[in-house]
């Protein structure tokens, strides 16, 4: 039995193709590999993070299943043919793209972006310094001039 976040009926549940315990300790190399995790980690990792490495396991299993000698391809994000230019990303070559989607939901593989608060709008909650709502908060002071 292999150690993996998916099993051999669970490949066949989600994709319906058929892989043995070899190509399922292949699919698991490569979401560790991509991933940044091992399976040994798994007590530690959240049961929703662990869902979607499952299905990501699920996935690349089927989708190594229908490649043709994954290890030995070059490192190419360009390829041309007969005129015709492909541009590929990083991982289109060793990575499937349904197990690409499911590690894009694994809590640490998402974006880390901020939201960072403009100066416009106000630190108490009241919206934004513009507005008419936040007249009475703010200081008058009368424009230009001498009277």
């Amino acid at each position: 039995m292999v150690d993996a976040w998916a099993t051999p009926q669970q490949v066949i549940e989600v994709t319906g193709v058929t892989v043995d315990q070899q190509q399922l300790a292949q699919a698991q190399a490569s979401i560790e590999m991509f991933s940044n995790r091992i399976y040994a980690d798994t007590p530690r990792i959240r049961p929703r993070d662990v869902h979607w490495l499952g299905q990501a396991v699920a996935y690349q299993a089927a989708w190594e299943a229908g490649q043709y000698d994954l290890n030995t391809r070059l490192d190419a994000n360009q390829v041309q043919q007969d005129g015709i230019v492909g541009n590929l990303n990083d991982r289109a070559m060793t990575l499937g793209p349904r197990a690409k989607q499911a590690l894009q939901r694994v809590s640490w593989m998402r974006s880390r972006s901020l939201h960072v608060r403009s100066p416009f709008e106000s630190g108490s909650g009241g919206g934004s310094v513009l507005s008419e709502a936040s007249d009475e908060q703010q200081v008058w002071t009368p424009m230009g001039g001498d009277a």
